[in-house]
């Protein structure tokens, strides 16, 4: 799936001219935790969330902030007082986030949302914002995915597992062999650890038609 799929395209917005206050209470109300910023002809300009007013001065004395900052440098303590100081969106908002294409893969909006440790991503398209994608959009790709399609009967349960083993799971290179009786899943080989053995239970799990799961592993070692 991409981006396009499952982006949500009614996208609340903000002008830069927008009063923080406004804002906050914008976020409030639609429950939401970051609203991008936009000019007259659509083009996104920045991005203000909860981040940018975790320390304004309504929600802390002055002095409390001024000791947090001493040990930054002028152009930093600049950029502090104004986010906690200023009114504006434009001057409190973070410009130039990170986006994505409407074409992207859904594995890379996770990949970048994992990397960055954000919530959500503006999508555009010739620069201008189209959407959004939120982790809520990728959780309900998990919820609403289909069941496994796998055929039925013991061979195509095992011809399923033994793909899924070359697919990045920590098994590859192992040397695992799988038997399928009557929907039970027989695996054996030198599997020690036990991550790899709750990754070949998890795999199998997974697949449509398996009734159960037996490991032929040998015994781990002493710790």
């Amino acid at each position: 799936m991409l981006v396009k799929d499952v982006m949500t395209t009614a996208v609340v917005t903000l002008s830069p001219d927008n009063s923080v206050r406004h804002a906050a209470k914008l976020m409030a109300e639609q429950q939401i935790s970051g609203v991008p910023v936009v000019d007259d002809d659509g083009r996104l300009l920045g991005v203000i969330s909860e981040g940018d007013l975790i320390r304004r001065t309504e929600l802390s004395s002055g002095a409390f902030v001024l000791k947090a900052d001493m040990e930054l440098g002028p152009d930093e303590r600049a950029n502090a007082f104004v986010k906690r100081c200023a009114w504006r969106v434009g001057d409190v908002m973070t410009p130039d986030p990170l986006t994505i294409a409407e074409d992207a893969t859904l594995s890379r909006v996770a990949e970048l949302m994992q990397e960055r440790g954000i919530k959500r991503i503006p999508v555009l398209r010739d620069g201008k914002l189209v959407g959004i994608v939120s982790r809520a959009d990728l959780l309900q790709v998990i919820y609403s995915a289909k069941p496994d399609d796998t055929a039925a009967g013991d061979e195509a349960i095992r011809r399923s597992i033994l793909v899924r083993l070359g697919e990045n799971t920590g098994l590859e290179r192992l040397d695992v062999s799988v038997t399928v009786t009557e929907g039970i899943v027989h695996f054996w080989g030198n599997v020690e650890t036990a991550a790899c053995r709750r990754a070949a239970r998890i795999l199998a799990e997974g697949v449509h038609g398996v009734r159960g799961v037996v490991e032929h592993f040998p015994e781990s070692p002493p710790p």
